[in-house]
């Protein structure tokens, strides 16, 4: 017997060591190709949202929104996003750079943490790629399809690969703010308040729809919507629990973090609803889950299924509450970008301070230079992250959108506009009817 544990103490260690070395760790690795996969899915379901919310002569231009982020930024990300992401510091840490991550060339073999780069890389682009897709939602039915292409790619070298390099690179100066660092799990700063913002500023820039809000612009297909909510729901289990990078106990929690603060955002808008107007509706439903899985997003790794729950339900008032106030103001976010995705983003990574498990604050404290560390000390550390986020957001959206129009255009004619951007654009029609309206 004794001869036995010494020989699985001899394996364990080998095995602890060959890991270390650059051996792949299969259930890891099985794990974040599946994540990648979920993560990609998203893209498809967003398109699905939006398209079915659109009207109908804007629903396959709408959709290509979403469809062409996979395209641009896919190949942006290969060429030199994950470097400026991923790589070591420069420019006075304004992003990173690593000549073996441009075209990937240099990764081809590479193993961290058991789980190979190429795999990280990949799971990493997917976030590059929803990010500006989300951007999309705020100025819809209203924006030139070949100015919106080269916007999203300076936004994404220009805002995203930043942000990502300040917030999740080793050496990002985000990533080391306080005892532990900015906390952004899975992307609620660096995804969602970053498009949340950036959508509202482009749709303050270019202005209102024609004809919005004296004329009613239904959804063409809310049936799609709650299709494209569905797989956004499936999906973002890859976008939280993959963000652990592993295939353990982290993944766990992560996900029951995700499904917790969603199924307590659609209930709580569903109750706002019938309070406010009697009725709950399929697309307050929709709206709910969205708002849930957007406040969980930066806290997944570090709350409990209690605190998920809280956020959930907290980001849905309040976003419920954005919603209103955009009809109070007049300004037009098309799909409500910034009311749900950069309020609720807004939400869960300052209010997550409040709601953190007891285990991640010992840790925290453990690394603080002066033994101690609160949940007030995290809230200034996330409440600084939220406003350089914003702040930087806000200033390079406002310069990208003034380039791009002064050189190619973004915002529609009026003519394009009334004819839908699926005839102007794309030359087709998503239903084939003859009232495109």
């Amino acid at each position: 017997m004794k001869k036995l544990t010494t020989l699985l103490g001899l394996l364990v260690v080998g095995v602890i060591s060959a890991q270390a070395q650059g051996e792949v760790d299969t259930g890891a690795t099985a794990w974040m190709l599946t994540s990648t996969a979920l993560v990609l899915l998203m893209v498809p379901g967003l398109a699905m949202f939006y398209g079915g919310l659109v009207r109908s002569k804007n629903v396959l231009g709408t959709m290509m929104h979403s469809f062409a982020a996979m395209g641009i930024m896919s190949v942006l990300w290969v060429v030199f996003g994950y470097s400026m992401c991923f790589g070591d510091s420069v420019l006075g840490g304004w992003c990173g750079w690593n000549s073996d991550y441009v075209l990937l060339s240099g990764i081809d073999t590479a193993v961290t943490d058991g789980v190979p780069d190429l795999v990280f890389s990949m799971f990493q682009g997917k976030f590059a790629i929803i990010t500006p897709a989300l951007i999309a939602g705020a100025f819809a039915e209203r924006v030139k399809f070949k100015g919106y292409l080269v916007f999203i790619a300076l936004w994404g070298i220009l805002v995203y690969n930043p942000l990502c390099h300040w917030v999740w690179a080793a050496d990002g100066f985000l990533h080391h703010w306080g005892a532990a660092g900015a906390i952004d799990f899975a992307g609620g700063t660096v995804v969602h308040i970053s498009a949340g913002v950036s959508g509202l500023v482009a749709a303050i820039y270019l202005g209102g729809r024609r004809g919005n809000p004296k004329r009613q612009m239904k959804p063409n297909n809310l049936v799609m919507v709650m299709m494209g909510v569905g797989l956004l729901w499936v999906g973002w289990f890859g976008f939280n629990a993959g963000s652990s990078v592993s295939s353990g106990v982290a993944t766990a929690q992560a996900l029951t973090a995700t499904q917790a603060a969603a199924a307590a955002g659609a209930l709580m808008w569903v109750i706002v609803e019938l309070i406010h107007h009697g009725k709950a509706t399929a697309l307050g439903f929709a709206s709910g889950i969205l708002a849930g899985l957007v406040a969980v997003t930066p806290a997944a790794g570090v709350v409990q299924p209690a605190g998920a729950m809280a956020l959930g339900a907290i980001a849905t008032v309040i976003c419920y509450g954005a919603l209103i106030l955009k009809d109070k103001l007049g300004y037009d976010d098309t799909l409500d970008a910034f009311g749900i995705h950069g309020t609720g983003g807004i939400v869960g990574a300052i209010l997550l301070s409040f709601f953190i498990r007891d285990s991640w604050m010992s840790d925290a404290a453990a690394a603080s230079s002066t033994g101690a560390w609160t949940m007030w000390d995290q809230f200034g550390v996330q409440v600084i992250t939220v406003v350089i986020a914003i702040a930087y957001s806000v200033v390079l959206t406002i310069s990208i959108i003034w380039v791009v129009e002064k050189l190619l255009g973004l915002r529609a004619t009026e003519e394009e506009e009334m004819q839908g951007l699926d005839h102007s654009f794309h030359g087709e029609r998503g239903y084939g009817m003859l009232n495109p309206n």
